[in-house]
């Protein structure tokens, strides 16, 4: 047994290094693709790495809202392109980033949930000081492990407008044990040395990070969106995340017939959205 434990331990880096590397998918198309203007931009992150992100810019506006997102696991800025092209035709200027390991940011060791908020921060600090954009009207957009890096920078942060988080998971450790489940690992010893072994690589205590914990420390509005259909991300992570809120600045709005991946459907509820951003007081 002893022996056993040796093993694993030997090979746990390893074989989480592995499993959590993050796919790169590149950009095969363009936002112009979809009409709107832009143009390709190289902004510094930690470590000396550079991301790679989209600018488009709002229309008719010298101080315009700003939009900066962040796609999920495996994804780029082009999977964020639907958002996009509803909010610019609503006014806003938006920012589209490749976290590092994705489409065509830099390579930087593994990705996680507190790089992806180091990288949407850099962005969100870029974006501020572009011409032709309002620094009192920052919102932030997420999607998954995006949407949990947007409520922890806003938990950091007293200058944004707004966050839209959508498909958030509530808790790392309730994400990783249903996937452990799925996979038929037990938790103990070998998912609970897992689980340990991730919180030293990435630096940060999972409790600190979850969603379901920094939505307290979140001070301006948040809308929590969520497919009812998600099989990856179930609508009780919502819920779970909703009860924690601070006050009734959070709002929840539940898509139905609508999976993990909500970027179509939300087009059905561009509505509710702009209403939101609409209802948002500058900071």
């Amino acid at each position: 047994m002893i022996g056993v434990l040796v093993a694993t331990g030997m090979l746990l880096p390893l074989l989480i290094h592995w499993v959590y590397r993050a796919p790169r998918n590149v950009e095969y198309g363009t936002p112009a693709d979809i009409g709107l203007p832009f143009r390709t931009v190289h902004i510094p992150t930690t470590n000396g790495k550079r991301l790679f992100g989209w600018l488009v810019p709002a229309t008719g506006a010298s101080q315009a809202p700003a939009v900066t997102m962040m796609h999920g696991w495996g994804g780029n800025a082009e999977h964020m392109l639907p958002f996009a092209a509803l909010l610019q035709r609503a006014g806003y200027s938006v920012l589209l980033l490749d976290a590092r390991n994705h489409g065509r940011s830099d390579r930087d060791g593994i990705s996680s949930l507190p790089r992806f908020a180091e990288d949407l921060e850099h962005g969100l600090d870029w974006l501020a000081q572009q011409p032709g954009i309002d620094p009192a009207r920052l919102v932030l957009l997420g999607h998954s492990v995006g949407a949990a890096a947007a409520l922890l920078v806003a938990a950091r942060r007293s200058d944004l407008a707004a966050v839209v988080s959508i498909a958030a998971f509530a808790h790392p450790v309730q994400l990783m044990r249903r996937q452990m489940r799925a996979h038929h690992i037990p938790y103990r010893p070998l998912g609970w040395l897992v689980l340990r072994y991730i919180e030293w690589a990435i630096g940060a205590r999972f409790d600190a990070i979850a969603p379901c914990n920094t939505i307290r420390q979140v001070t301006c509005p948040v809308l929590l969106v969520h497919g009812e259909d998600d099989r990856r991300v179930p609508l009780a992570d919502a819920l779970h995340i909703y009860a924690k809120r601070r006050d009734s600045h959070t709002e929840l709005l539940s898509l139905p017939e609508t999976g993990h991946d909500s970027r179509q459907a939300i087009a059905l509820h561009a509505e509710s959205l702009l209403a939101f951003l609409g209802r948002t007081p500058r900071v």
